[in-house]
């Protein structure tokens, strides 16, 4: 009999953990970005776990990033959703920050919904405007499978020809017609942050196919592919990155325009949910 590894034995202790707080198997996961954590008040709470109760989690250190765990019902599905995720410019591994995602689909979640705040180096796709990721760009620098690999989780050449599924964009698509919601759909560039780019770096970073850019979604993707999970990812755009205009951008500006498009965003989401079978 095979040896479990380290990281198979952690996910499961997580698990048991939260097993031990909630009744509920999950459909659907999710993880709720830079100030888009309000969804949750539309969820039929059956339990929140904060980050730092669930054995190998780790803590949210970004202030506006709420570290909760919160399990429910929405728009009929049973869900566990994220409140709150970690990033690379905390100074977490990569196997640190996409641990959570193993361990929501040891729980039981097949579909993973991502959202995220970013910035907009398409001169087309407006800020307070939502973006569908229909591929991405890692420039982290680094990959969350690298190291030894457990296939218990799946392959180790995880492929990434489909990294965002395409009945998932479909249903979004004609639901955001449907609603009357701008959406777009395009490509996200993933870079370390913290530091924001420069104008030269932006130039850059369109030059080759980026629409977007942002500070996470990437790692997450990855490992919720290589097990198997379905998904889909919806950016809010926060500021507009025109090298050519570059004015400094402020945390605050930042906030106020993820919850500008939030409504619109929670009813995408919430309407996904009702379609899914």
């Amino acid at each position: 009999m095979k040896e479990k590894s380290e990281l198979f034995i952690r996910v499961e202790e997580s698990v048991a953990y939260v097993l031990t707080r909630s009744n509920l198997k999950p459909e659907v996961a999710l993880i709720l970005g830079t100030g888009l954590g309000d969804l949750a008040k539309y969820i039929e709470i059956e339990t929140i776990i904060p980050y730092e109760d669930i054995p190998h989690f780790p803590i949210s250190t970004v202030e506006f990033h709420r570290g909760k765990l919160i399990t429910g019902k929405l728009s009929g599905k049973t869900i566990v959703a994220m409140q709150g995720r970690f990033h690379y410019y905390e100074g977490y591994t990569m196997q640190q920050i996409t641990f959570p995602v193993r361990v929501l689909r040891f729980l039981g979640a097949n579909t993973l919904i991502i959202s995220n705040a970013c910035g907009s180096i398409n001169p087309e796709i407006k800020v307070k405007s939502i973006m569908l990721i229909e591929d991405h760009i890692n420039l982290l620098g680094n990959n969350p499978l690298i190291g030894v690999n457990d296939d218990s989780f799946g392959s180790r050449f995880t492929d990434m020809s489909q990294p965002y599924s395409k009945k998932l964009i479909n249903l979004l698509e004609e639901i955001a017609f449907e609603k009357k919601i701008n959406l777009h759909k395009g490509v996200y560039v993933a870079m370390s942050g913290p530091s924001l780019e420069t104008r030269a770096e932006y130039r850059f970073l369109r030059f080759i196919g980026g629409d977007v850019v942002g500070m996470s979604t990437v790692p997450e993707n990855i490992v919720a592919r290589q097990m198997g999970m379905d998904v889909v990812g919806l950016s809010i755009i926060t500021d507009e990155c025109d090298p050519d205009n570059l004015k400094p951008v402020k945390i605050e500006q930042i906030l106020e325009n993820a919850c500008a498009a939030e409504h619109s965003l929670n009813l995408l989401i919430t309407n996904l949910l009702s379609r899914l079978t």
